[in-house]
């Protein structure tokens, strides 16, 4: 799974490809609805805003998308 590193704690945010988003630190992880709410898990505590960011819709950015030839 790819995601982002959240700066201040280090925990991994991933999409699990069903929608929800796991949080990884230091071996324990957390399973978390894209709106931060906790599902199951030892970490029962994350960053809504990452959560949100790391699961919300991928939209290509016309700047750096391929040009349609």
């Amino acid at each position: 799974m790819l995601g982002l590193v959240h700066p201040f704690t280090k925990a991994l945010y991933e999409q699990d490809g069903e929608g929800r988003i796991k949080v990884t630190l230091n071996g324990a992880y957390g399973v978390f609805t894209t709106r931060g709410k906790w599902i199951e898990g030892e970490i029962k505590e994350c960053d809504p805003q990452l959560c949100g960011w790391v699961g919300g819709p991928q939209i290509a950015n016309h700047r750096v998308s391929k040009a349609p030839v």
